[in-house]
C-alpha cells in the first residue's frame, strides 16, 4: 500500500514477529512510524515488510529498529492512524518465490477495517467475531481464508457482515491478537482470486 513498487510483493500471511511502535511522527497527511523488533537490524532500506497486514517500505534501519511511512490514502483504508507509541504491531517480511508456502497469497493491500465485536475464550482456544463493510460480503466464504492484522486465519460463521476466527494457542502467544478486544478495529484483506472472480463476473454483466 506504501508505494506502486509494491504491487508485486506478496506475503503468506504467517508472522514472523511482533514489534512494537517507539515513536510516532506526522508530516502533512502521512504518519512515520518507528518499529522495534527483533528482525529489525535484519532489514535494509527499500524492503517491503507487512505491518499488521499493511506493506510498507523500510526507510531506515537503525539497530534494532526501522522507520516505515504511511501516507493518507493507507490511514484512511486501515487502522495505522490509530497506533500509538507501545502498540504491538504483527510483521512479515516478503515471500520469497522459492519458499514454502505456509499460508496464503495475499498482497499487503488492506481492504477495509473489521470491528470485533465478541472475544471468548474457550478451552485452548479463542474465537473473535469481526464486523465489516456490506460491500465485501462477496469476497469472504466459509472456511475461506482472511488476513486479519496480517494473520492469515480461515473464517467460519460467515454471515453478510461478519466472520468468525479460531485462533490457536501459538498464534494468540506470537501475534498482536492477544491485545485485540472488542470494539477495536484490526485491518483485513480478502482473498486475492475471490476478487478476480468477482471482478470478471461483475464485467459479464
Amino acid at each position: 500500500m506504501s508505494a506502486f513498487r509494491d504491487i508485486c510483493t506478496m506475503f503468506t500471511g504467517i508472522v514472523e514477529t511482533v514489534g512494537i511502535v517507539k515513536q510516532i511522527s506526522a508530516d502533512a497527511g502521512n504518519k512515520t512510524f518507528l518499529i522495534e523488533s527483533g528482525i529489525s537490524n535484519e532489514l535494509r532500506p527499500d524492503q517491503s515488510v507487512g505491518h499488521s497486514g499493511v506493506c510498507l517500505t523500510v526507510e531506515e534501519v537503525i539497530a534494532n529498529t526501522h522507520r516505515v511511512t504511511a501516507i493518507e490514502e493507507t490511514l484512511k483504508k486501515s487502522n495505522l492512524g490509530s497506533w500509538q507509541v507501545g502498540d504491538f504491531v504483527n510483521l512479515e517480511r516478503s515471500l520469497k518465490m522459492y519458499s514454502r508456502l505456509d499460508g496464503h497469497l495475499v498482497q499487503g493491500h488492506v481492504d477495509a477495517i473489521a470491528k470485533c465485536v465478541k472475544r471468548v475464550e474457550k478451552e485452548g482456544s479463542w474465537e473473535y467475531e469481526f464486523t465489516f463493510p456490506k460491500k465485501f460480503a462477496a469476497l469472504i466464504i466459509e472456511k475461506g481464508s482472511v488476513c486479519v492484522n496480517g494473520i492469515g486465519l480461515t473464517a467460519f460463521d460467515v454471515k453478510r457482515k461478519s466472520f468468525t476466527v479460531a485462533i490457536i494457542p501459538y498464534t494468540f502467544e506470537h501475534t498482536n491478537i492477544k491485545s485485540v478486544h472488542e470494539g477495536q478495529f484490526v485491518n483485513i484483506e480478502f482473498d486475492m482470486i475471490g476478487k478476480y472472480v468477482l471482478r470478471g463476473l461483475s464485467l459479464k454483466e
